[in-house]
């Protein structure tokens, strides 16, 4: 990915958080023939082991892209965070383009499938109740028959991706101008659009860097 020095992010908390709240993320690896496949996968992030932690994931036993995976060959995952368009009118030299503001966490890793059917119930579970949280009647796995959960999980492939690189860019227009970066952020929070009023936010809160 390219990332100019001003956009580059480091703080591994603030690349933990975006890949948490924004789970929903694109799987990347090659076949055979260096041709690559993606598949667009919810994800569950372990902060461990240091220090970039793991991913764990399940596709369809159908989806081929599992086939894949080497130990020894990395995958990539790529995070999409807030993004929105950024008008030049918002700037003070008329002499400006157009441009985009975005967040993204591109993860790097090794994939190893997780082959412990307790292992692979335990992960389902996890990611069942991390997404359930924001109902206040919440659908429990556990509460399936048994042997209906044990026919559903043979059509599931799980793995785990340990990192060992992460990649993040917050292009939030730390090039420009104090003013303008005030500006642009104000204009953003007045939106109606979720994606875009927080967008402001984190240009906001995106220290400026020449």
């Amino acid at each position: 990915m390219y990332v100019p020095a001003h956009f580059r992010e480091d703080d591994l908390a603030v690349l933990h958080r975006l890949k948490s709240e924004y789970s929903f993320a694109t799987l990347v690896s090659t076949e055979g023939d260096g041709l690559p496949i993606a598949t667009h996968l919810p994800f569950v992030l372990d902060e461990r082991p240091a220090p970039y932690g793991s991913l764990k994931a399940h596709m369809a036993l159908g989806n081929s892209q599992w086939r894949t995976f080497h130990s020894d060959r990395e995958v990539l995952v790529i995070f999409q965070g807030p993004h929105g368009y950024i008008t030049p009118s918002w700037y003070e030299n008329p002499l400006s383009v157009p441009t985009w503001n975005y967040a993204t966490v591109h993860a790097y890793g090794f994939p190893h499938l997780i082959e412990d059917h307790a292992l692979l119930y335990t992960h389902l579970r996890s990611l069942v109740a991390k997404h359930e949280q924001q109902f206040a009647d919440q659908w429990q796995l556990d509460a399936l028959p048994s042997d209906y959960i044990e026919k559903m999980m043979k059509g599931v492939v799980g793995f785990e991706i340990q990192l060992t690189r992460l990649e993040g860019k917050w292009k939030m227009s730390q090039n420009r101008s104090e003013s303008e970066r005030i500006h642009v952020s104000a204009e953003l929070q007045s939106s109606q659009d979720p994606m875009l009023h927080e967008v402001g936010s984190l240009v906001s809160g995106t220290r400026r860097r020449a």
